[in-house]
């Protein structure tokens, strides 16, 4: 692995290898060795972050590297320079960049022009980290998500939603998204991903019934706030006492954070389940770490 770009692009042994690799870095920590001695490392955020900017800065300090913060103020991309030119700079100076931003095809020709590590941290696309994470908590919490009914309840086609139906389709899970009928992935995703074990419904009682992992997001991706008529369509898909009232006896509740208390779940719902939710917050840092071990084999 050269880079780490999206869910799609990798397979079943990768997955399951980082996620082994974080369980064990996770134990380790303080004794897991520096890999990233010596090294810089460039975090380029475009978009505003808390969990992954502390994750990554703490995981290649732990790592023994450095990072390096570049908002799209600090540098010239902010200014309009091709993302190209920033990435033949960056390559000759840095050793690896995390890249935070909008645009999917902005990370794949960093990684292409730049012959440097580089990480997805989130795009429009696909969010591949936050989904390490989420895998590493259900298999601490649940043992295994072999066998397991997951649903997603919220925007079918977010990045969040896309990164999930990719780790199904590979991983072999039940995988139900409920979300409103315009917020649902077009038929040309659906039958590119080809997943028998990935359904999309407009009912959120029916994807989260019998499930052991109800999981959601905020319904307005990041730049789409202002966006009301759309948020209007969510009514009926907040994760709330009575929607999960019929998941499996022994479920587990995830949402990735920020949440918006009482609009995508409810307030009671996020503080039965915090425990597990903040766990999975802290899992970022170890399934980051997993992926940076496995770039600094390279």
């Amino acid at each position: 692995m050269q880079h780490f770009l999206s869910i799609e692009q990798l397979n079943a042994k990768e997955i399951r290898w980082l996620i082994d690799s974080a369980a064990h870095l996770k134990l380790q920590r303080g004794r897991e060795g520096q890999p990233l001695v010596g090294q810089t490392w460039a975090l380029i955020f475009t978009k505003s972050s808390t969990r992954t900017r502390v994750s990554f800065e703490v995981g290649i300090r732990e790592l023994g590297g450095f990072p390096m913060f570049l908002s799209g103020n600090d540098i010239q991309l902010g200014r309009g320079e091709p993302i190209k030119d920033t990435a033949r700079v960056l390559g000759r100076m840095v050793h690896g960049a995390v890249i935070r931003t909008y645009a999917q095809q902005d990370v794949v020709d960093f990684a292409n022009c730049s012959s440097i590590p580089t990480i997805n941290a989130l795009t429009d696309d696909e969010h591949p980290c936050q989904i390490l994470a989420d895998l590493l908590t259900i298999q601490e919490k649940l043992g295994t998500w072999d066998g397991k009914k997951v649903a997603f309840v919220g925007d079918g086609f977010s990045n969040m939603t896309r990164s999930w139906m990719w780790a199904a389709k590979y991983l072999g899970f039940e995988l139900v998204v409920a979300s409103p009928a315009s917020c649902q992935p077009p038929s040309e995703f659906l039958m590119k991903l080809d997943a028998a074990n990935v359904s999309v419904t407009c009912d959120p009682i029916a994807a989260t019934t019998g499930a052991n992992v109800i999981n959601t997001d905020v319904w307005l991706s990041m730049g789409q706030e202002g966006q009301k008529e759309k948020e209007l369509e969510f009514k009926g898909f907040q994760v709330n006492v009575g929607l999960i009232a019929q998941a499996a006896p022994r479920h587990i509740v995830l949402h990735c954070l920020p949440a918006y208390r009482d609009k995508e779940i409810s307030e009671e719902v996020l503080e039965l389940h915090a425990n597990t939710i903040f766990q999975q917050a802290e899992n970022r840092l170890h399934a980051q770490k997993a992926i940076l071990v496995e770039l600094a084999r390279k």
